[in-house]
């Protein structure tokens, strides 16, 4: 018998109803992620001091933490397809600002003032789809969704972002490639928001009753009222810390310290997260089989320890050897997306509170994107590019160690402000036994 579209995306892990949303947010980071591997460098040319321009990314990491926490707390309340749209609105208003505005000025407050406002918008489109997906995968193939859109995610930003940025700088430079993002974005976003159909993206997600503010409270209070959220939150943010430092810090370093041409590094940077195009799909459906804590803790934290140091160290010794320096660059791209059950975890934990656990995991993986840039300005004058990267490394050590004291937490005494934890199902940690519901 012949396969229906529906039941290739479903034996793919893709839930039928929302695959135009998958192909819409691959176009849409696509977009987002063309400046990720030239703007550094590119405002450092414009004359701004480089911690400076660590503080500017400082500061658009900041922004996106509250944008991407409000994501999911809104998607709840407003349901994800409202915020989708109010994140696409945002970004191209904001887009358009720090384009005629702040880059023209090169005035330091205004490219301050542009970039951070800018970093209110993609979060509220992504993890907005991201709670839509939670709200609608089935829970035995969670993990497998959540690979998907990782995949779509880190396929767009930054690897087809910066090899499309590859291509078009050399024939319309450095701005009109910014202008040209928008116009990929734009079209991202309308995909998903035009061609969806599924109706559970379109109402609120909390539970019936609860009011605006309450649910608004309770997706910052539940970082506390269940500490097995609060940890994933944490192991969030560690997760791709080093991720947004490096693109900070590498671009220059790649450039001017190992001696790769500004081509040799963005293709270097799209192939190392090309990987994760495969590698996301393989430990979704790994995370499935043999636990989504023993992915995240052992492929994802321990596995990122080790590829951050020899990112550094390989072509530190072995200068541009380009074969050399892709082959650590996709091992660094492969070990992230050991990460990505921890996706399906977070709605494990708190079934009740889907839209609320994903807000706290949102809200980590917001923090990333100032954490890491914000350890490069602290750190990198005083400790160099070496000394930065063992930080880096020692945060995913951390997450690693955090990830499987999750077995052993304690559950929060109840009161009558709060759901009793519901018991984990027992695909928790797949097939590989009963510790699924000893708690995480």
């Amino acid at each position: 018998m012949t396969n229906t579209p529906s039941s290739v995306f479903t034996r793919l892990g893709i839930p039928p109803a929302l695959s135009w949303g998958y192909l819409g947010l691959l176009v849409f980071m696509t977009g987002v992620g063309i400046e990720a591997g030239y703007l550094s460098p590119y405002l450092e040319g414009l004359g701004i001091p480089a911690a400076d321009v660590a503080m500017i990314f400082t500061v658009y990491g900041v922004t996106g933490a509250v944008a991407a926490w409000f994501a999911g707390a809104l998607s709840d309340l407003w349901g994800p397809r409202r915020v989708m749209w109010l994140g696409l609105v945002a970004f191209a208003v904001t887009h358009v600002f720090f384009l005629t505005v702040a880059i023209p000025s090169k005035a330091y407050p205004l490219l301050l003032l542009g970039y951070g406002l800018r970093g209110l918008a993609f979060p509220l489109f992504a993890y907005a789809f991201l709670v839509w997906i939670a709200a609608v995968a089935p829970q035995r193939q969670m993990g497998s969704a959540m690979g998907w859109f990782w995949s779509a995610f880190s396929a767009g930003l930054p690897t087809l972002g910066s090899l499309t940025a590859s291509l078009l700088i050399p024939h319309i430079g450095e701005l009109g490639t910014l202008w040209a993002a928008l116009g990929v974005v734009v079209v991202g976003g309308l995909l998903p928001l035009l061609l969806i159909r599924e109706r559970t993206g379109s109402a609120r997600l909390a539970p019936a009753g609860e009011s605006p503010m309450a649910g608004l409270v309770g997706s910052l209070t539940i970082l506390y009222r269940e500490p097995r959220v609060g940890a994933g939150a944490a192991v969030r943010m560690l997760n791709t810390a080093s991720q947004f430092g490096f693109l900070v810090m590498l671009p220059a370093w790649f450039v001017r310290e190992i001696g790769l041409s500004d081509a040799q590094w963005l293709r270097l940077l799209a192939l190392m997260f090309a990987t994760n195009i495969v590698t996301n799909l393989l430990f979704g459906v790994i995370g499935d089989k043999i636990g989504w804590r023993t992915t995240v803790a052992w492929f994802g934290g321990v596995g990122c320890t080790a590829s951050t140091l020899v990112l550094y160290y390989v072509p530190s010794a072995a200068g541009a050897q380009y074969a050399l320096c892709v082959l650590v660059a996709v091992l660094y791209g492969a070990t992230l997306s050991g990460y990505v059950p921890l996706s399906a975890l977070m709605t494990a934990i708190a079934p009740a509170h889907k839209g609320q656990a994903m807000a706290a995991l949102n809200l980590g993986a917001g923090a990333s994107t100032f954490v890491g840039p914000l350890i490069v300005g602290l750190f990198r004058g005083p400790l160099g590019v070496g000394g930065v990267v063992w930080i880096f490394a020692g945060c995913h050590a951390v997450s690693a160690v955090l990830t499987l004291a999750l077995r052993t937490t304690t559950t929060p005494a109840a009161d009558s402000a709060v759901r009793l934890p519901q018991p984990l199902p027992a695909d928790v940690q797949g097939p590989v036994g009963a510790s699924a519901t000893k708690g995480l």
